[in-house]
């Protein structure tokens, strides 16, 4: 599912934390939010899907922690839209994984277990696997430039002095997103999609080691190698980048508990 970046009113509703997660708060650092104002959301009608965008683009950003409750009424006043399309936006994100809806508590952002975690980068391995191959095999010079600008933005985005955590890391999940769709396949491109959305949830949960230059670097590599046209070196080369961030995952060391408060941390 693609992710719309919009603005979140600031005078969004925050007097709990329900409440909160359901205004999709700002980032501690006071950065602004995402998510359409309300006075955008009176001057046209926001569609269950552009909701849903907004609330797994927070999701994948890590401004909503797993556990977090999201309130149909509060989602409403932001949004300026009826608790039947709000629904709807839910429904959606329960299908992409990134949300559970449980009877009698309502809708909270999901809370991976450690299975699931590997579940995943074993079918990353897998899907990403293809989509190299397809690559490989069609890429056209305008896709290697598209990925090499992508590259060139993930390390401008790592300089110390522009680096943000949310956008650095969406960024360098983006870069497999983009290289799927170069294949042209639209449902693979869809499951690329959902694996690295679910995979920024884990890493939210079992907190990664990983060094994001390290990663920006590995890209750079696999391009290198798929120029090359060598299609086993480049599916290699996907398959050791993906165990690597696997690896670098808390995963053995259960949920730290500072993430219980990870809600109120976002509005302080």
């Amino acid at each position: 599912m693609p992710t719309k970046k919009r603005s979140t009113p600031a005078s969004a509703p925050a007097t709990d934390e329900a409440t909160a997660a359901g205004a999709i708060p700002p980032e501690a650092d006071g950065g602004d939010a995402d998510g359409p104002s309300a006075a955008a959301a009176g001057q046209r009608s926001v569609s269950a899907e552009e909701i849903a965008q907004d609330i797994a683009t927070a999701i994948v950003e890590k401004r909503l922690p797993p556990g977090t409750r999201l309130r149909e009424e509060a989602l409403g006043k932001v949004y300026g839209v009826s608790r039947t399309k709000i629904r709807a936006a839910l429904l959606t994100l329960s299908r992409d994984k990134l949300i559970q809806i449980v009877p009698d508590k309502g809708a909270l952002v999901s809370k991976p277990s450690v299975q699931e975690a590997r579940e995943v980068f074993a079918v990353r391995r897998v899907l990403e696997a293809e989509v190299v191959r397809l690559f490989v095999a069609q890429a056209r010079p305008r896709d290697f430039e598209r990925l090499q600008q992508h590259i060139h933005i993930e390390r401008t985005t790592l300089e110390p002095r522009t680096s943000v955590g949310s956008a650095r890391e969406k960024l360098l999940g983006d870069f497999h997103v983009e290289m799927a769709e170069c294949t042209g396949n639209v449902t693979l491109t869809e499951l690329v999609r959902e694996m690295v959305a679910r995979s920024s949830l884990i890493a939210m949960l079992y907190p990664s080691t990983n060094d994001p230059h390290c990663s920006s670097d590995e890209h750079e590599e696999l391009l290198r190698v798929c120029r090359r046209g060598d299609t086993a070196a480049a599916v290699a080369c996907m398959n050791e980048h993906l165990q690597r961030v696997e690896a670098s995952l808390r995963l053995d060391g259960g949920v730290p508990e500072r993430q219980l408060d990870l809600v109120k941390a976002l509005l302080s």
